[in-house]
């Protein structure tokens, strides 16, 4: 008998194992995969990370926890886990990207400058904005290492008397009268909470619910710059999210891996088509690396240079683009993290903790209204 079993150790997961081993609970961690995967949402190599958040004033003191708890992770650790380089939110001074990036820093005091297109160009000479472009800078964004961060949350869970297993599948749970029962493809456990943060796959794990998330496949690129990587390297190049005239919004990490590791691109997005995880296509195509390609040689000519790889990755997404956390609305002892929409990653750190005291305590103070389950019952599928 456990006292939590934790449903998928992916980013949220193995975060919230950390934080309940680190609250004396006898923790089990089951994962369908191989630790640190990239069959899931948790991989990539970089995340970004920001404080002025666009997609609302509410997560920015989730955020300012998420930071506080990276720094205590790479303190505890050792590890580099969080590189603080600067970011650009970048696009027409009307674009939601600008504005609600805008209205977060307002609401919160966060320290910001606006960029017009003369000195965005003058500052990044590799950009090649649109006249009317304008930009909002923040010192705090920069990127968070998913594998190495999963990891370093594993290594602190089992130092702390967690117990994770990988490789094993989640075939069904439900609910008994002294908490959940975990059926797998290995055997049968028992514990007195249950945490849900199964990425991709809390669908399936979550079905009773009959939450409307829909997974879809994205893309990340890996390129060589025309020129080499001095330019973007992350001392002299800040991570940006860039939302031109057709709302296409991509976005770049700067070169952290030495000169073979390249620069990251990606639709922020943009072209993610409908997938299931288990059968979703992993192979990249030529005309979707085209795609890409067109918004780098409009936008920053030095990145259309050669492909050094690519990966899929998968979003989970709610209608609203808002996360789901909170605990089951018919089963208090079981608490459920989804829907994290693409922008989910940077908030690892501070979600484990939420988990945490949902799963110990049945409430958290974290400000979590925003992403009550009962928001999205209009909005499920008949």
């Amino acid at each position: 008998m456990y006292d939590v079993i934790v449903a998928g150790l992916g980013g949220m997961g193995s975060a919230a194992a950390y934080q309940l081993a680190g609250r004396g609970k006898r923790v089990l961690g089951l994962e369908r995969h191989t630790p640190a995967h990239d069959k899931g949402s948790s991989h990539g190599q970089s995340r970004i990370i920001r404080q002025a958040y666009f997609e609302g004033a509410e997560y920015v003191p989730l955020l300012l926890r998420a930071y506080e708890l990276w720094e205590q992770l790479e303190e505890e650790t050792g590890e580099d886990l969080m590189t603080l380089t600067g970011g650009l939110m970048i696009g027409p001074a009307e674009s939601r990207l600008v504005t609600g990036s805008t209205e977060s820093a307002e609401e919160h005091g966060l320290p910001y400058e606006i960029l017009d297109t003369r000195e965005l160009k003058r500052r990044y000479p590799v950009f090649k904005p649109p006249p009317g472009t304008v930009a909002l800078f923040e010192e705090k964004a920069g990127f968070v290492r998913p594998e190495a961060s999963v990891k370093a949350h594993f290594d602190r869970a089992v130092a702390l008397g967690a117990e994770l297993r990988f490789e094993e599948e989640i075939l069904s749970w439900e609910d008994t009268s002294s908490g959940v029962r975990v059926q797998t493809g290995e055997g049968t456990y028992e514990a007195e909470r249950l945490v849900v943060s199964a990425g991709a796959w809390a669908p399936e794990l979550l079905a009773d619910m009959g939450l409307p998330l829909q997974v879809t496949r994205q893309i990340l690129f890996w390129f060589d710059p025309v020129g080499g990587i001095e330019p973007f390297l992350p001392d002299r190049f800040p991570i940006f999210i860039w939302e031109p005239e057709d709302g296409n919004s991509f976005y770049v990490i700067p070169a952290h891996d030495g000169p073979g590791g390249g620069v990251k691109v990606a639709f922020f997005r943009a072209d993610g088509t409908p997938t299931n995880p288990e059968t979703m296509d992993r192979e990249v195509h030529d005309g979707e690396v085209e795609s890409i390609r067109r918004y780098l040689a409009r936008y920053v000519p030095a990145l259309d240079g050669g492909l050094l790889h690519a990966k899929t990755c998968m979003y989970t997404n709610t209608p609203d683009e808002h996360f789901v956390i909170s605990t089951h609305p018919e089963y208090p002892q079981v608490s459920i993290a989804a829907g994290f929409s693409g922008h989910g990653y940077k908030f690892c750190s501070v979600v484990g903790e939420i988990l945490a005291d949902l799963a110990t305590e049945g409430s958290t103070s974290h400000p979590i209204d925003l992403f009550s389950p009962t928001r999205l019952k209009d909005t499920a599928p008949d």
